[in-house]
This record gives structure tokens, sequence and C-alpha cells, in this order.
């Protein structure tokens, strides 16, 4: 399914109806760089590269069943020195960890997943590139006794780019709340926790809003639907800590980094619904769709509802970084070649 101006590429919505479709916020952080006009040729499946149309499993498969699987979102960037995964070091760390909270090892090394990725990027002749490792159950008896299989998956997808000159996404609080650290462990990127963004991402995209986002049991803000979310207050950029319920982010990660050594003022620490709505700045972070702005938080119009100076500043950061247009930070960039 082609993805909607709504979807964002760690997952999608799909349409309930013309009048969802109709409803929806055209300037939300969406897939479309991702679109693929024709898919790949190649997938990497428990090992081995397959064809693309033989990378497929059967209805018996648990992870069908209890949605228990990691996985990641990895950008590869065409740099002036040839394509480079960025982070591909943490993202691989990152899948370990998901599959650790769930006391899962991962059937291959990180050596070989690498490989994987680099494989599935060159046999497809792709620059460009989001890629999807996944580690899911397969088959079995029941879930404690099945097997672990492995997929790495590759796409075309356009470069970053930053925020409009005008407009960005509509947010809207959502009344589904991230679930507690006892309930599902928010360090784990893993199949299942999505459902509970589904629901709230759902309920944004019919209500006419581009993206949810969500409180924690205690009322602060955790994330958005597939996003950390960043505010800008008096000239500090604030995010919540991941004890808040937001996934450990990559992009997040990049951008408390790049901020911090341009010498914006950076913190992390609880934020209210209402910090939201007297923000100076918001935008969210993720690895798929970069930096996006929020023009408004439940109606409430931010900067004029077009995207504020550090929104720009930030975004341009991680684009020259992750693009290679820096030499800031080569360790991120891991070329193919």
């Amino acid at each position: 399914m082609t993805p909607t101006p709504t979807s964002i590429p760690d997952a999608s919505i799909p349409d309930a109806s013309a009048r969802d479709a109709s409803a929806r916020d055209a300037s939300a952080p969406d897939a479309s760089a991702l679109d693929v006009p024709a898919p790949p040729k190649f997938a990497w499946l428990d090992g081995e590269l397959v064809d693309w149309s033989d990378a497929t499993v059967h209805v018996t498969t648990l992870a069908l069943h209890y949605g228990i699987g990691f996985f990641e979102g990895i950008r590869c960037h065409d740099t002036p020195d040839g394509p480079a995964f960025f982070r591909l070091g943490d993202h691989l760390r990152r899948l370990a960890r998901s599959a650790a909270v769930y006391g899962v090892a991962l059937p291959h090394t990180a050596g070989e997943l690498a490989e994987a990725c680099r494989q599935v990027v060159l046999r497809n002749g792709l620059t460009d590139c989001y890629l999807r490792p996944l580690v899911f159950l397969g088959a079995g008896p029941n879930p404690l006794q099945a097997p672990l299989r492995c997929s790495v998956t590759a796409s075309a997808a356009g470069p970053l780019v930053g925020p409009p000159k005008e407009g960005g996404v509509r947010a809207q609080i959502s009344a589904f709340q991230r679930y507690g650290a006892n309930t599902l462990p928010p360090a784990a990127k893993a199949s299942g926790q999505y459902l509970n963004a589904f629901l709230a991402q759902r309920a944004a995209v019919q209500a006419g809003y581009g993206e949810a986002i969500l409180l924690n049991e205690a009322g602060f803000v955790a994330d958005g639907w597939a996003h950390n979310v960043f505010v800008v207050a008096d000239g500090e950029l604030v995010t919540p800590p991941v004890w808040s319920g937001g996934l450990p982010g990559i992009t997040r990660d990049t951008v408390l980094t790049l901020a911090a050594e341009r010498g914006i003022p950076v913190a992390e620490r609880p934020l209210a619904r209402s910090d939201l709505y007297l923000a100076d700045e918001c935008f969210l972070t993720g690895t798929a769709a970069g930096v996006v702005a929020v023009s408004s938080v439940d109606d409430r119009v931010l900067t004029g509802g077009a995207p504020g100076p550090v929104t720009r500043t930030v975004a341009d950061l991680v684009t020259a970084v992750a693009a290679g247009a820096t030499e800031a930070h080569p360790q991120w960039r891991e070329y193919l070649h």
C-alpha cells in the first residue's frame, strides 16, 4: 500500500474511509520520500540473500499472532564520498538491547547484520535508502519454543530535507496513554508495543491531525506515536527523559549532541501538556522523518504556524552530518565501499 500523507516510515495507518483521507493533515510527517515505484530485487532472510518475492513467512508464524519481534529503522545516505549508513553500529546495538530486554539473544552477530545491511543496499543498487532489520518469532508449538528468524530489507528513500518555510504537522495530545514501564518496557523497539501507538495515531488522523503525542500514566509527555518530542522554551531545547516512556531514539541523541555542540542549551526533563501549549517551538525526530516541525498542539498555534529558528538550525545540523556535508562526527558514517 502506498503510504498516505500522514503515514510515517516506522508504521502506517490504513485508510479507514474516504472521509479519513480528506481529513488528513497534508503537512504531517510523511513517508512519501520512501515511496518505491517498483519493489527491490533482493531481501536478506535468515542468513542469505533471496529474491524479493521469496522473502515470505507462513501464516503460522507466531510473530503474526503475538506481535513478538524487534526491529530497527536505519538510513543510508548518498554522501560526497559514496553511500554511507548513519549510526549503523548504534542501531544494531539498540536492536540487540531490545531483544535482551525480552530475554532474547539475536540469531546473528552484529557483524553479520551489518554485512546483511550492506548487501541489500549494494545488490539492489541503492544509495539514499531506508533499511529495516527485523528479528521475529517463527512457527513453533508456542512462543517460548519457536525459532527466531531474521530479515533485512532496504527501500529507496529521498534524502533528508529540512522543514518547509511554512507549516508543519498539526499534533493532538492523545486520549490513549503510553503504557507504563512495568507493563511494556519502553527501552525496547518491539513490534507489539506499537499497537498502543497505532490506536493513538489512528484516532489523531481520523480527527484531522497529523501526529499523536502520548502522555504517560503520570500525565507527562512520553513521545509521539513513532517519534521523540522536543520543545524550545526560553532558548532552551528540552526533551522528556527516556524514563518518561519514550524510545531512546538515535536521532534524539544526535539532536542533543549537535545542539549542545552548537551552544544551544539542552535539557532532559519531564514535560507537562501545558509545556507543549506554551512552547516557543516544538518538533519531532525520527530516523526516517528526520526533524519535523510541529505547527500546533491541540490547535494552539506555535511560532505562527511556521518552523522556528531552533528547529531549522537543528534540522540543518542533522542533515549535514548525516549526508557527509560536514567533517563532524565521522564515526557516525559507515561507508559501503
